[in-house]
């Protein structure tokens, strides 16, 4: 755990935002430009596993593909004295997991957030990339709209299109994981998923659709 100062590069580190599986998020202030950030830094423990440090450096390449105004953007990826950290966008607001404990959220809210979403995973899916993890706790709910996080289980999907094979060619690394392997949260996974079979767009759409009260 990271304490308030704590410098990472030109990064200072503000306070603790929350912890994951992989890692823990900070807000911190980048004193380049004077502007508050996220930063993502890798659990110390996970640092000596070769294949969870490739999965971390692998989420960097994927937010770096894509840009959209619902995907929370990175900024610069850095590594400090055996400290791997990832420097996102800062949002303020809460997540859809903190919304729905106050309760439903109206038909006006689902049709915006909703549709804001399907637009980020369709830009994400474009780019041959499938997010596996889509679930209410990724999803930020922002003054300016929702956000879609977390992409460290995101997957290169197979192409269908000339272009898009293209780009799979160019930017798809070597699996991390075994053929059957079941990755994501259970309880928001497509029948497919559960069953170990490959992810896809189909099982993003259906777990966008589970996310719904």
């Amino acid at each position: 755990m990271l304490t308030s100062g704590t410098k990472l590069g030109p990064y200072e580190i503000v306070e603790p935002l929350g912890s994951g599986g992989m890692g823990e998020v900070y807000r911190a202030r980048d004193t380049r430009l004077d502007r508050d950030v996220a930063i993502k830094v890798l659990s110390g423990h996970f640092v000596s596993s070769p294949s969870l440090k490739e999965r971390f450096e692998r989420e960097a390449r994927t937010i770096s593909q894509l840009s959209h105004p619902n995907i929370c953007a990175l900024y610069d990826v850095g590594s400090q004295d055996g400290t791997d950290y990832l420097v996102m966008e800062y949002l303020e607001g809460e997540s859809l997991a903190d919304r729905l404990v106050r309760g439903p959220l109206t038909l006006e809210e689902v049709l915006r957030y909703g549709s804001q979403v399907a637009d980020a995973l369709d830009k994400a899916h474009q780019r041959g990339v499938i997010h596996r993890d889509l679930k209410p706790g990724n999803i930020m709910l922002t003054k300016t709209g929702a956000k879609v996080l977390d992409f460290g289980l995101a997957k290169q999907a197979q192409a269908k299109t000339p272009s898009s094979s293209a780009l799979t060619a160019m930017t798809t690394p070597k699996a991390l994981t075994v053929e059957g392997t079941i990755v994501g949260t259970f309880q928001y996974m497509a029948p497919e998923q559960i069953e170990g079979a490959e992810a896809d767009a189909e099982c993003t759409l259906y777990q966008a659709a589970d996310d719904e009260p």
